[in-house]
């Protein structure tokens, strides 16, 4: 399988040039539309909470490095360029960059007393190659533990006590009146119809804790003028400074229970940055799988060529002896039926390598294979298969604790039960009475303008002036009102709680039941990997001993048959026998190379074995992977 080294030399002197032309996608460019934008322009503090944050279109623009790897006519990749194209451009990632963006959003809305709501997007499974015949990827399903409608895995309870709204709010009412009220008894107000113009003003500052408390402070006041003259003061103005004070003592009283969504939603907002490691495990593994079995179509192809070649020969030289009259007709029919079966075996497997080239592209480029610059180009990878190495590999119990550490469905499960606690502390407070206690100091003000009527009666001076005189009032508190009592509300049976805490604890139970299963199936997920990558290699070194039988097999049948100790018959056979045993340690070698990657992800450690940054991956610009040259291997 040497027959690629000057191809592979051409790939590299290509990638070198693409390093040297300095082609590489620059650090500046920015890459995601995931994002959102202040508001602009308004009068600033003063505006901004009542302005609309935007959210750029997204971009359906590949990033720069794709173009850069294409040379004439071929896009040349390395098993790292495979891995920063998937990241920058792969559509699966790009959803999720927004992942986190909504958890931190519903944070916002929850800081605010705000329900909680369904938000995120699910792990997408990675592409499939177009054949993978006696490989196993996929590790057990990992669920995590009380999964929330939406939220990209994390948690959305609404039950137990109403949260408060914890956003200050002020209410401002004006209101002009004038009426006209015809009079049955004039002694009272000495006209026929009483004419009432009056002004009223009211503001009210609300504000809520996460304590169970809340007050409003509020002033009003109404200015009257009436065409009576049996008013002491007109016109006169009416007000009021009234601040009331209530406190949850039982149900709804403490901040667990008051900020349970903000903390369960700090918990959301871990989690979506989980889901997003997810996704990127997913798509780079998928991404890698994908490439070497483009690598291995390679060898395939080659393997298949050099099958029709020997095929082609051996017509040719039967053909020759059938007219030296050395040998029977009916073996150049023979071997031209191997010639037309090799053919039909190359022909397949350049079939399975197109299409493997249209699943990569779709992959990589964020049009798929309708980007212009990917339609017509044919991809040469710059990798060669690494052979299996001997080294054993760790005590398993290791790398189960390792994957316990790192896998994200587990730190997930382990958030969202705790999260689900959070909620059962509001939950359990529903159970209590209602019980509020409330504390009201009210300050009255009255003044206005004297009257004959009020001056023969002799109305006191503090009630005659205007806005000032009713301002001292209110501060001197001339005319105060106190009132404070409580408020309890029992239910008699209290059903419909004891319903929500008795079904939100057993769905505990099942999740701590769940988180369990899932840590029992992470298990079996690192032996099956352990097993597979073992198997692998044993697949490999027996594909290798009987490839180099075959070639053997055919190397002396050939000899005999120039000697006219065999027949054709046996080199069609051992040629037959060659290109099965080829294929055989070509896809050993894939089976290995996938091997290693289930190990990786069922570890949870692809992106640290790859040296991913997942700060990178969020801004969608992947600086820190650059095109290598690859290591040749000889085989």
């Amino acid at each position: 399988m040497q027959e690629g080294i000057s191809l592979r030399r051409a790939a590299v002197a290509a990638v070198t040039a693409v390093a040297l032309l300095g082609t590489l996608p620059p650090a500046a460019y920015a890459q995601t539309a995931a994002r959102l934008e202040p508001p602009r322009g308004g009068w600033g503090p003063l505006t901004r909470p009542y302005q609309a944050r935007s959210a750029p279109p997204v971009k359906l623009v590949n990033s720069p490095r794709l173009e850069s790897l294409i040379r004439a006519g071929n896009l040349y990749l390395s098993a790292q360029d495979v891995i920063a194209l998937a990241i920058e451009n792969n559509l699966d990632v790009e959803v999720q960059r927004y992942g986190p963006l909504l958890a931190r959003e519903v944070l916002r809305r929850a800081e605010a007393g705000g329900v909680l709501r369904s938000v995120g997007a699910p792990v997408a499974a990675g592409p499939r190659s177009v054949s993978l015949q006696g490989v196993s990827t996929a590790t057990g399903t990992v669920t995590a533990a009380g999964a929330g409608v939406g939220s990209g895995g994390g948690i959305l309870t609404q039950l137990g006590p109403p949260i408060p709204s914890l956003d200050p709010s002020i209410t401002a009412v004006a209101f002009f009146s004038h009426q006209t009220t015809p009079q049955s008894n004039t002694v009272l107000t000495g006209t026929t119809s009483l004419v009432q113009d009056a002004r009223v003003y009211q503001v009210q500052y609300s504000q809520n804790w996460a304590t169970g408390t809340s007050a409003q402070l509020g002033y009003s006041s109404q200015r009257l003028k009436v065409n009576s003259q049996f008013f002491s003061l007109n016109p006169f103005t009416q007000a009021s400074l009234d601040l009331q004070i209530t406190q949850n003592l039982l149900q709804g009283f403490g901040r667990s229970v008051n900020m349970r969504n903000i903390l369960v939603q700090r918990n959301n907002l871990k989690v979506s940055d989980l889901q997003f490691r997810l996704q990127l495990i997913e798509t780079v593994s998928a991404a890698l799988n994908l490439y070497w079995d483009l690598v291995s179509f390679h060898y395939e192809v080659r393997a298949r060529q050099q099958a029709v070649e020997t095929a082609q020969k051996l017509l040719n030289d039967n053909r020759r002896m059938v007219e030296l009259g050395t040998l029977a007709e009916i073996e150049v029919t023979r071997a031209e039926s191997q010639l037309y079966a090799a053919r039909q075996d190359l022909v397949i497997a350049q079939t399975n390598l197109m299409q493997q080239e249209v699943i990569l592209k779709n992959a990589l480029s964020r049009t798929g294979v309708a980007s212009p610059e990917l339609a017509n180009v044919r991809i040469i990878p710059l990798d060669t298969m690494v052979k299996p190495d001997d080294e054993p590999l760790p005590d398993v119990e290791k790398l189960v604790a390792e994957a316990l550490e790192r896998r994200a469905e587990i730190q997930q499960s382990r958030l969202n039960l705790d999260s689900n606690r959070m909620n059962l502390a509001g939950i359990k407070s529903s159970l209590r009475p209602s019980l509020q206690a409330f504390v009201q100091l009210t300050n009255n003000a009255l003044t206005g303008d004297l009257t004959t009527l009020g001056a023969v009666a002799g109305v006191p001076e503090i009630f005659v002036g205007g806005y000032g005189n009713l301002w001292k009032q209110i501060l001197r508190r001339n005319f105060p009102n106190y009132s404070a009592g409580f408020s309890l509300n029992i239910p008699l049976r209290n059903r419909a709680a004891q319903s929500d805490y008795a079904a939100s604890l057993l769905e505990i139970r099942q999740n701590e039941l769940l988180l369990q299963k899932n840590i029992n199936q992470i298990r079996v997920d690192v032996q099956n990997a352990v097993i597979g990558l073992q198997q692998a290699r044993a697949r490999y070194e027996a594909a290798v001993k009987a490839r180099e039988l075959a070639e053997a097999t055919l190397a002396a049948d050939r000899k005999k048959y120039e000697l006219g100790a065999t027949t054709a018959f046996q080199i069609v056979q051992d040629q037959r026998d060659l290109a099965a045993a080829q294929s055989a340690e070509v896809q050993a070698m894939a089976n290995y190379s996938h091997a290693k990657i289930a190990l990786d992800q069922a570890l949870g450690r692809t992106l640290e074995v790859h040296n991913i940054s997942v700060e990178e991956a969020l801004r969608g610009e992947m600086t820190g992977i650059q095109s290598q040259p690859p290591q040749e291997v000889k085989r």
